[in-house]
């Protein structure tokens, strides 16, 4: 049960599971990944962490993780010295919109 219809079934005094409300939070949570999103919120999804292994392994290892995990990609990208490109961005965004 996706957000809005989770807001419309509690507004209407419907009962709603403890599992189908983790259920909406999960698809939400997914839904919401983006090149926008905080690199730590990406590494903590295995889904996520692995479209970011596939263009930019191992970047929860880097050094300077503590120091970015709070920034998104696009964010990141213009202090990268040229290692995230545009393209790299285009790239990761149309595979973490493909998480389903």
């Amino acid at each position: 049960m996706k957000a809005p219809m989770l807001a419309v079934a509690l507004t209407l005094g419907l009962t709603v599971s403890p599992a189908t409300m983790t259920a909406a939070h999960a698809q939400e949570k997914a839904a919401a990944f983006s090149t926008d999103t905080p690199i730590q919120q990406l590494v903590a999804d295995e889904r996520a962490k692995a479209v970011l292994d596939k263009h930019i392994p191992n970047i929860d290892q880097h050094p300077a993780y503590g120091q970015f995990k709070a920034m998104s990609l696009k964010e990141v990208q213009p202090w990268s010295q040229g290692a995230i490109t545009p393209e790299m961005l285009e790239k990761i965004q149309k595979d973490l919109a493909a998480i389903k």
